[in-house]
């Protein structure tokens, strides 16, 4: 790793998952039933682009996931939480939206379980602002640009350096703050910037969410290229 993009330390990684299956266990859909704003509108940005198939990255219990699955979205689901991942699953079942709703175990360090050009969209709502450093970030977007089809879309939300607990608790370095027992990377509007190389970035939204609140930004962005329908690529096994 370079010295201005150095790697998040093991025990970090490590801690941090045992923190959110920890917390998914003690309490059981923490964020509750309703979707996220930032799943509200990716769900109108993915209809428009005539999306179907669509991964969410980080969707711990799976109140946008859900959300997704309800609107008529084929979803994958990812989480480093098996914990969240079967509350999700229990829910899906509960709802009627099973069929419509894959969960699978990742940790997004990694790369992801897909094949090139196999999902319409991509959603992740605060995952790329979670101990992951700048280097771990970029190869993230990457593995998000290899498993998109062309003209697919990506949304994210991130905390960013305007938020009240940027530089608050204990530094990891790299912009990365632990507060609570949660780590978070926020981002430089340079770093929104270095991650669209490549795409067309069509909005960068600030907004705000929770009581505190957090400070985020709603990032849209696109492949080049025309969507195509739904093949045959998948979930590797």
């Amino acid at each position: 790793m370079s010295e201005d993009r150095p790697d998040v330390p093991a025990e970090l990684a490590e801690a941090q998952r045992e923190h959110w299956q920890r917390t998914y266990g003690d309490h059981p859909g923490m964020y509750g039933a309703e979707p996220s704003g930032a799943a509200v509108h990716a769900a109108g940005v993915f209809r428009a682009a005539g999306a179907h198939k669509v991964l969410e990255l980080g969707a711990g219990h799976g109140r946008d996931a859900l959300y997704l699955a309800r609107e008529g979205f084929s979803v994958l689901a990812t989480d480093f939480s098996p914990a969240g991942l079967e509350q999700l699953r229990a829910a899906a079942a509960a709802q009627g939206v099973a069929e419509r709703v894959t969960t699978v175990v990742h940790d997004v360090r990694g790369p992801l379980p897909l094949t090139d050009a196999s999902v319409d969209a991509v959603y992740a709502h605060m995952l790329l602002c979670m101990a992951l450093s700048t280097e771990e970030i970029h190869a993230l977007v990457g593995e998000v640009h290899r498993v998109l089809r062309p003209g697919g879309t990506f949304v994210y939300t991130v905390r960013h350096t305007g938020d009240a607990h940027y530089r608050v608790g204990t530094g990891h370095g790299d912009d990365i703050w632990e507060h609570g027992g949660f780590a978070v990377h926020f981002f430089a509007r340079d770093l929104v910037d270095a991650l669209a190389g490549g795409w067309h970035l069509a909005e960068v939204h600030a907004f705000e969410e929770g009581g505190l609140p957090r400070r985020l930004w709603r990032v849209t962005q696109t492949l080049p290229g025309e969507a195509g329908s739904a093949g045959a690529g998948g979930v590797l096994g």
